[in-house]
């Protein structure tokens, strides 16, 4: 869809302070040598240990906050997107940090759209502006602590990612800001939504295979019994491309227009094949350089992506910025993204820097 109106006003990142290099896992005994070697080209993780994600969403919330004119008291509307459970199964996500953040009656969601969050979130801001409720000002977060005996942040998700901490926030306006969504598409291909189960019980708690590998061991029932891997992967580049090319088009753009394209941060490989190649751009143009540092943080790789894009003054107006990201289900979507503005907060380099 083509998108009118809706401004990225600032952003906002929280990193935890331990960093953990692939090579002392590696010295751990978390990783293995060979997937340094000839696997991801992950360098390591950041790791929040007790920090709750919630709170690593408020922490990136106020820098967002702290970085607009506008205040906590302006919000027409709230979303927070995750991966991994991050409270009692009972708690509202949004609720907790609305209440941290001194906000008062502020409408909210809270969407589990694992690796794509940032940007599912980022199309029901888009609905809140443009639709009948007429947001001015939409409170995007994220956050995620993969810190936890049901996950393997090293190995538990396959050789394409190491599992990372952080927070992010994206704080949207419909008067002005520093970049102007031009568009978004997103898409569900239901025929691979068994690969993130395997033979799982579509009942909570039931028949669970449990333990740190258990995604790793979905997958792999997926491959071996439904859809071959091979096969898996070309169904979700031709799905995911195509979701790429029709927001190209909403925005006017060919890929040779593009300064960026911000992915998730997997291996160089899963980019330059399943990204850069098909759509002719050379792997200098994405996001990998850096992302390879941050690990992967769920859908905050976008935020904090666009965070580093800007701190570190790679970024100028005009620029065109392609996000794409994707998540179980399987689901996919791509923003478009035109930087109007470097703002002044963006030479602060400010939490924004990997190790």
């Amino acid at each position: 869809m083509k998108i009118d109106g809706v401004y990225v006003d600032t952003v906002g990142v929280h990193l935890p302070d331990e960093w953990v290099s692939a090579e002392k896992a590696v010295e751990e005994g978390l990783y293995d040598e060979y997937s340094i070697q000839y696997g991801t080209g992950l360098t390591g993780a950041y790791i929040a240990g007790d920090l709750p994600a919630v709170d690593m969403a408020v922490f990136a919330a106020r820098q967002a906050l702290g970085r607009s004119e506008e205040d906590v008291d302006s919000l027409d509307f709230h979303i927070h997107a995750t991966s991994v459970q991050q409270g009692p199964e009972t708690c509202h996500l949004p609720g907790y940090i609305l209440r941290e953040l001194g906000a008062g009656d502020v409408p909210s969601v809270d969407v589990r759209h694992h690796s794509n969050g940032m940007l599912g979130a980022f199309e029901i801001a888009v609905g809140q502006m443009t639709g009948a409720a007429a947001a001015s000002s939409v409170l995007v977060t994220g956050a995620e602590n993969f810190t936890s005996p049901m996950i393997d942040r090293w190995k538990g998700f396959g050789t394409g990612f190491t599992a990372s901490d952080a927070g992010a926030a994206v704080l949207f306006s419909g008067e002005s800001g520093c970049a102007a969504l031009r568009a978004l598409n997103s898409g569900t291909q239901p025929e691979l939504e068994q690969w993130h189960r395997g033979e799982e019980s579509m009942l909570p708690f039931r028949e669970k295979t449990g333990g740190a590998s258990s995604v790793l061991e979905l997958l792999s029932y997926f491959n071996q019994h439904v859809v071959p891997l091979d096969k898996c992967m070309e169904m979700i580049r031709d799905f995911e491309l195509d979701i790429v090319y029709r927001s190209l088009v909403d925005a006017g753009l060919n890929a040779s227009d593009l300064a960026w394209v911000v992915a998730s941060n997997t291996d160089a490989r899963m980019i330059d094949q399943m990204k850069m190649q098909p759509l002719g751009l050379p792997m200098s143009r994405s996001n990998w350089e850096f992302g390879r540092i941050y690990g992967h943080m769920g859908g905050c790789d976008m935020a904090v992506s666009l965070n580093h894009l800007m701190t570190t003054g790679q970024v100028a107006v005009g620029d065109h910025i392609l996000m794409t990201s994707s998540g179980p289900g399987w689901v996919s979507s791509s923003a478009v993204l035109t930087i109007l503005d470097v703002p002044s907060w963006a030479g602060q380099n400010a939490s924004g820097n990997p190790a």
